[in-house]
């Protein structure tokens, strides 16, 4: 059976155009930003059992780097590059999320959490997951495509193709393509300012102590026995919630309320 998106579909970058791809600085500049945002990831698994994609906030500050250092002489990275920027920013919080999932567990089953065993878990992680997609990628990519959205990954395609180079607008077949030299900088600008919200709260916070980092209160046994109320102030979360929308937020806070409200007091109430 054809698919009838494949049978229009082109390439935004064509099979016989030579762009630069695979170059020693973007991939150095993505395995930093991998280590940083696997950093991040890490943290946030551990910390709420959770985390997101690093793809989308990665090909934003990368193309806001070169961008940036496009104006001082350098050369600016092609879409290509970019991609592979985001490439590895995205598979380093991938394994983090991977470790960050999988060592709690080993550390329940009574195994210490030594270094060369962290390092064999993330290695043979990613290797099983680099080999089951390589014969998935026809299958789930290819053939699917138009069918399956993906939308992280179309998402992350189209701030791609609004931050892509004169180089790479020029290389492109597509008639109205179009890419916004000030997209990637309004880019990096949001995220920049994010940051700096980010550190000053937790500065404020975990220096000054000018409020506690986990408010909350237990009802008293006479009152309400077993149930709290708490919330974390954490700016970490505030941008999950952001990314993941109001409707998957609220299913969480939801989860939330009913293990704290109602489960936790049941059970003291019967056992």
């Amino acid at each position: 059976m054809k698919n009838p998106f494949l049978e229009n579909f082109k390439s935004y970058i064509p099979d016989k155009t030579t762009l630069r791809e695979l170059t020693p600085f973007p991939l150095i500049v993505g395995t930093l930003l991998g280590i940083i945002f696997g950093a991040s990831s890490l943290y946030l698994v551990l910390k709420t059992g959770l985390t997101v994609s690093a793809s989308i906030p990665v090909a934003v500050i990368a193309i806001t780097l070169f961008r940036l250092l496009s104006k001082i002489g350098m050369k600016d990275a092609t879409i290509l590059e970019a991609n592979v920027m985001q490439t590895a920013g995205s598979a380093g919080e991938s394994i983090a999320f991977g470790v960050g999932v999988t060592m709690p567990a080993i550390m329940i089953l009574g195994f210490d959490l030594e270094l060369s065993r962290v390092m064999l878990v993330a290695i043979l992680g990613g290797l099983l997951g680099i080999l089951m997609m390589i014969p998935l990628r026809r299958a789930l990519i290819k053939d699917q495509h138009g069918i399956l959205k993906y939308p992280e990954g179309t998402a992350c395609a189209q701030v791609l193709i609004a931050g892509a180079s004169k180089e790479s607008r020029d290389a492109s077949i597509e008639a109205d393509a179009k890419g916004d030299d000030e997209a990637a900088l309004r880019g990096g600008k949001i995220i920049s300012v994010g940051f700096i919200i980010g550190f000053i709260f937790n500065g404020l916070m975990n220096v000054f102590f000018f409020w506690k980092e986990s408010p909350g209160y237990n009802f008293s046994d006479k009152t309400f026995k077993g149930g709290s109320v708490g919330s974390d102030n954490d700016p970490t979360l505030l941008g999950v919630g952001y990314i993941i929308g109001p409707k998957i937020a609220g299913l969480m806070m939801g989860g939330g309320v009913l293990s704290y409200l109602v489960i936790i007091p049941m059970i003291k109430f019967f056992w």
